[in-house]
């Protein structure tokens, strides 16, 4: 069965005065571009089955701007996604249930980066994509790698980049 990962890092977050970093709430930019990158997933098609999100509040708050453009699906707010490294986040992702066909997890910086650039497989993915990925994993932005198989399976390159799309490239607002 073939499986699609939809990671999307959360949307621009304010830094106010005296708030942990956990407790960090989204920006206006933040506010602005997560319903742009939630309608972009629907006009595409990119309705998940599954639903993953960091438990801090700007990771929050981004699924709650994105939502209302997919389908109704109950997220899951997981502590173990914040501040999570490529490993821990691809041994989260290998315990997805195999009925799913598309899980979009939304997390963090550098989490995000590393696990999309450590599951691409340079020969199968879009090449523009993957030199855009490298390069920057702006706030907001998507890569949507797929794989023939199943969850429990992935290895680092593994998967096929097919897209990496960011909300300056949608007409958003500039990026971080």
């Amino acid at each position: 069965m073939p499986v699609r990962l939809i990671l999307m890092r959360h949307a621009k977050s304010a830094w106010p005065a005296g708030v942990a970093d956990f407790d960090r709430p989204l920006a206006a930019r933040g506010r602005e571009a997560a319903p742009l990158m939630g309608g972009w997933l629907a006009r595409k098609g990119l309705k998940p089955d599954l639903v993953w999100v960091s438990a801090a509040k700007r990771t929050r708050e981004t699924w709650a701007l994105v939502a209302p453009a997919l389908s109704p699906v109950e997220p899951a707010f997981l502590q173990a996604i914040y501040a999570a490294s490529e490993d821990g986040l691809m041994d989260l992702v290998r315990q997805a249930d195999e009925a799913c066909g598309t899980l979009l997890l939304v997390g963090h910086n550098p989490g995000m980066q590393e696990l999309a650039g450590g599951l691409a497989d340079p020969r199968r993915s879009d090449p523009d994509a993957l030199c855009r990925l490298s390069e920057k994993y702006p706030t907001a932005g998507i890569a949507i790698l797929e794989a023939d198989g199943r969850w429990s399976d992935l290895a680092p390159c593994s998967m096929r980049l097919s897209t990496f799309i960011t909300p300056r490239a949608l007409g958003g607002v500039d990026e971080d």
